[in-house]
């Protein structure tokens, strides 16, 4: 190692980060249960969603296509309780590791991702 090179503890890395929004003032929000790691729903933020987020402890996404703030489980009951919410390497999108109530997907199952098994290409055949 030269001398100019420094070796790096994760410790030492906990310097405040600040969120990349992107053009759109919006960066992706990935919903994930702290207990079991299963990821639940992928939805937007922009700064005052992320604002709420952590001054409620309750999850707040931006919809799109309504134009409009939104708390998970405030119509359904399905809440998120936000427990700790992380950047990720490039601070573009947030994980937001919640304790869900309910299922998180609006079509009732426990995670958005239940059913969406991209089917790809047989690769086994050369």
């Amino acid at each position: 190692m030269s001398q100019n090179e420094q070796v790096t503890s994760p410790s030492a890395r906990r310097e405040p980060r600040h969120p990349a929004f992107g053009p759109d003032g919006l960066i992706p929000a990935v919903a994930q249960d702290v207990d079991s790691g299963i990821v639940l729903m992928l939805a937007w933020m922009d700064e005052e969603a992320l604002r709420r987020t952590l001054d409620s402890g309750r999850a707040t996404y931006w919809s799109r296509s309504r134009q409009e703030y939104w708390v998970k489980g405030e119509t359904s009951g399905h809440e998120q309780e936000v427990v700790e919410v992380r950047l990720d390497c490039d601070a573009d999108a947030v994980l937001l590791r919640v304790r869900q109530t309910g299922p998180a997907c609006h079509t009732g199952t426990a995670s958005c991702f239940d059913d969406g098994l991209l089917v790809a290409a047989d690769r086994t055949k050369g």
